[in-house]
């Protein structure tokens, strides 16, 4: 089992469809003792009960838009639960008008706000994360990103702007956190049912172009996802950091 021993915080688990919950599981098959955190106490019972399908320790609410919260759960998370070996960053959003109406429109309250959630959340995580010393020796750090951050997808507008922040994020954590051997890097997961998935215009039809255009001819699980995170995690990854490691059965090496 490639997570033996190791305890994961999953952050941003929302529901069945999700792909937090398609990496708890494969983590939980591998091993991991698993921590996890949510938006919102008012979701604690529906996260609870999803969560009782799998073996795991504990569940905390976490606004990620405020860094003392943040501070605050990692330090209650590190006293009941201890050091962990990794974290899967899996949050993002967006208004809704921002992605229903053109880019253009994107107001500059919409524009800070998906950035703010999506990508600088992360590196919030990680430097707090750094500053409590939470993180064991050859930890590592995961995020989620979507092809729509360097390609033109009508309906994923700001997002996009978001991801691509995410993933330069990922290569400058890198940097700095290496020398502590903490590796960082995200998955680039081909298009999923997820309940985000369903802001997006169309997304049926992305949907469809990836199960006729992608190398493998089909779409992606939230299994094969959570699958790649693992590896990701565990210490199978060791020399890789800084990387978008894209999951999508190979869509995004087409040209049309």
């Amino acid at each position: 089992m490639l997570l033996k021993n190791k305890k994961i915080l999953i952050m941003g688990i929302r529901n069945k469809w999700s792909i937090a919950w398609g990496v708890a599981k494969m983590a939980a098959e591998n091993g991991a003792e698993l921590i996890f955190t949510f938006a919102g106490e008012e979701n604690r019972k529906k996260i609870e009960e999803l969560l009782s399908e799998i073996p795991y320790k504990k569940a905390y609410s976490c606004d990620v838009s405020d860094d003392q919260e943040i501070k605050k759960v990692f330090q209650e998370i590190k006293s009941e639960c201890g050091k962990l070996d990794g974290i899967l960053h899996s949050i993002a959003h967006a208004n809704t008008e921002d992605l229903k109406n053109d880019f253009i429109y994107t107001s500059r309250e919409g524009f800070s706000h998906a950035n703010d959630i999506s990508a600088y959340s992360f590196v919030a995580i990680s430097r707090i994360a750094k500053e409590l010393d939470m993180l064991n020796e050859e930890s590592s750090l995961v995020s989620l990103t979507y092809y729509g951050s360097n390609k033109v997808l009508e309906g994923y507008n700001v997002m996009g702007v978001a991801k691509a922040a995410l993933e330069c994020s990922v290569r400058y954590l890198a940097d700095n956190l290496g020398p502590e051997g903490i590796r960082v890097n995200a998955i680039s997961a081909g298009p999923i049912k997820t309940l985000s998935a369903k802001g997006i215009k169309d997304f049926g039809t992305i949907l469809q172009v990836i199960q006729e255009k992608a190398p493998l001819r089909r779409n992606v699980t939230i299994e094969e996802i959570g699958n790649a995170v693992v590896f990701l995690l565990s210490n199978m990854s060791r020399a890789i950091t800084g990387q978008i490691i894209y999951a999508d059965n190979g869509y995004n090496i087409m040209g049309i």
